[in-house]
């Protein structure tokens, strides 16, 4: 992503010049989050900060660069915009030598992923070399990277600000539902009590979508909290007729984009379409038969994800899963195409997707299936166009999901928190 695209006037008043904002988030790729942790980069960069990248392995792992998910992952990440980037993990010695076998393994065998990652997060040292850094302003993501965070900042009193991405018990208790576990299962309840604790101990709390704000401004009422909308950088216009889907691998996407090839596609009759993204790893994992089924359909991740959105002429939004706000939804959105969707695939918004005139809703099979065919037809004739930067949800993506929009919402929070800390620290 680049600064340059970052309005004149946010990046001129330079708030955070001088200062060192490190941004603390699982080492994941290809995926939403991955696309907000590199809008938070972006945006701190573009407001005049020096900023490091931490990536905090989410399981059991040998260090960086090699071994287990590492390659992989520092594959994917090179365009990562950070100054100076910094790698952790618990090695699998952990189990036994720092008790995360009783204290972490034993809950996650019963459905508590909640602590599994507290526990593994405890136990991840402090990447070597940070200890040179002068850090002014930790951003954290998820809260089970706050135990890394606040051992960061807690000694130098450094504000944190945590940036929720939902509620992760509701991304367990949905995954639980696809996986194995012991007697007596860990409940949604007893995780989002742990993730609330957790949460409540940051500075600030930022939360992507209306849904997610109002619902921890009521679990929380004596936390600070404030509602940002993440950036993504923005997919070429739409200008083809290719009709496409575009999701990552979790489990909200994969029971969608079941329903759609198991109930709306057979609907659809000899409609060619294409799906990106590496929600195909999911889907063969999860359900071969389903993925042997549609296994030409199915175009993996592909470096030059613009390419594919430069050559759509629709993009399908099938959700019928999942919680937060969709980060493929805000890209499309982006692209101006014309989207078919399901009214879940604009949670968390704010807007009234009804009122947008490129966005066609249906909510079930058959309806879906009937927009897909007379748009393909459409665009087979000639007769309809994308309409690319003069669409409703470009106008929407420039006014509420842009870099801009993003970088001026996020200073508004990050400014005063540093102020704040400086203020403290200087004697009467």
């Amino acid at each position: 992503m680049e600064v340059a695209g970052i309005e004149e006037s946010v990046a001129a008043a330079s708030p955070l010049l001088g200062k060192t904002v490190a941004v603390v988030h699982a080492a994941w790729h290809s995926c939403g989050s991955y696309q907000v942790n590199a809008a938070q980069l972006t945006a701190y960069k573009a407001l005049g900060a020096r900023v490091i990248s931490i990536a905090m392995m989410d399981d059991l792992s040998p260090p960086a660069p090699k071994g287990g998910r590492w390659p992989g992952y520092l594959a994917a990440s090179k365009d990562l915009p950070a100054d100076r980037r910094f790698f952790t993990a618990t090695s699998h010695r952990s189990l036994v030598s720092s008790g995360l076998l009783r204290e972490g393994w034993l809950p996650l065998i019963h459905g508590d992923q909640a602590r599994w990652l507290i526990e593994i997060a405890k136990r991840v040292p402090v990447p070597q070399g940070l200890e040179t850094e002068r850090i002014d302003l930790i951003h954290a993501n998820h809260y089970f990277t706050l135990p890394l965070a606040l051992r960061l900042g807690g000694e130098r009193n450094i504000p944190v600000i945590l940036e929720t991405q939902d509620i992760q018990a509701r991304q367990y208790a949905l995954r639980n539902r696809g996986g194995f576990f012991l007697r007596p299962y860990a409940s949604y309840d007893q995780m989002l009590a742990l993730e609330l604790g957790w949460t409540a101990r940051a500075d600030l709390c930022v939360h992507l979508n209306e849904e997610e704000f109002l619902e921890f401004g009521r679990l929380l009422p004596q936390a600070r909290h404030a509602l940002v909308y993440p950036a993504t950088e923005p997919a070429p216009l739409s200008r083809g007729r290719d009709i496409v889907i575009v999701a990552s691998d979790n489990y909200g996407n994969y029971l969608s984009l079941r329903w759609f090839l198991e109930e709306v596609l057979p609907l659809a009759g000899d409609v060619e379409l294409a799906i990106y993204g590496n929600i195909d790893k999911g889907v063969k994992n999860r359900d071969a038969a389903l993925y042997e089924a549609h296994k030409a359909l199915f175009m993996g991740r592909v470096d030059d994800i613009g390419a594919v959105y430069a050559a759509t002429g629709c993009i399908l939004l099938p959700t019928t899963e999942g919680h937060g706000l969709s980060i493929k939804a805000v890209e499309a959105l982006s692209s101006g195409a014309l989207l078919i969707a399901t009214p879940q695939a604009f949670r968390g918004m704010g807007v009234d997707p009804g009122s947008l005139s490129n966005v066609i809703l249906r909510q079930d099979a058959a309806g879906f299936a009937q927009a897909l065919l007379d748009i393909r037809a459409r665009l087979l004739s000639g007769a309809l166009q994308p309409p690319g930067a003069d669409s409703d949800t470009k106008r929407l993506y420039d006014r509420a999901f842009s870099p801009q929009a993003y970088a001026k919402a996020l200073a508004r929070c990050a400014v005063p928190l540093v102020a704040e800390a400086a203020s403290a620290s200087t004697p009467p």
